[in-house]
């Protein structure tokens, strides 16, 4: 199996950490293809053939098959074990979590990273789309740290992909400008997540990024 995927990115890392905690081993059952999306390499005409929407991560399979979305990924690779629960009850809450990621996390806590992190310091989109990315992710994790406050995982009992979908871009949420300080409930759990058996953590930005994120206060 192959893993088209940009390292810095929380969407991409989710698979990476879902293999290694499966079992499954860099360059031994899986290939990772570094993928720089800021650099215009999921325009390529051969990327486009496999995924027309331009984005990673996606997984290629020996036969041919492309599997894109990095949350489809999780799902499909975490079937049959404990990191999707067999209950239909339990999976729908995970599921419920992983669509939350997406709708209301993501697009405001990943985008204020990549807004700092990825844009000159003199970007228009340094005022209100940043300000607006800051309001909407401190809502996500209103919703997270009441959740936390009765609950150790998203995915159910245990540990599980809805952990691992919301992790991903929440460990790093300073980056972006966050301060985790009122969420006492979801800092314990990125402990917890983080001392799981075969975590991974995600990559330092690359050398661009890293110099502006240094450069803001």
């Amino acid at each position: 199996m192959t893993v088209y995927g940009f390292s810095s990115s929380g969407n991409c890392h989710k698979v990476r950490l879902l293999l290694e905690q499966l079992g499954r081993r860099l360059d031994q059952d899986y290939r990772w293809v570094e993928t720089d999306s800021s650099r215009g390499q999921t325009r390529t005409p051969e990327f486009l053939a496999k995924n027309p929407n331009g984005r990673v991560p996606i997984i290629e399979l020996d036969d041919g098959r492309v599997l894109a979305e990095s949350n489809a990924i999780l799902c499909w690779l975490a079937e049959g074990s404990p990191y999707l629960p067999a209950d239909a009850w339990q999976r729908a809450q995970a599921l419920g979590w992983m669509f939350f990621e997406q709708y209301s996390h993501e697009p405001y806590v990943a985008v204020a990273r990549f807004i700092r992190g990825w844009t000159p310091v003199d970007s228009p989109r340094r005022g209100a789309e940043l300000s607006r990315c800051l309001e909407r992710g401190h809502a996500a994790f209103a919703v997270m740290e009441r959740h936390l406050s009765d609950n150790a995982w998203f995915t159910g009992p245990d540990y599980g992909i809805a952990d691992i979908a919301l992790f991903a871009y929440t460990d790093v949420a300073g980056e972006g400008g966050f301060d985790l300080t009122p969420y006492p409930a979801i800092r314990d759990w990125l402990a917890r997540v983080r001392a799981t058996p075969g975590f991974v953590a995600m990559p330092e930005p690359a050398a661009g990024a890293a110099a502006l994120l240094a450069r803001i206060d």
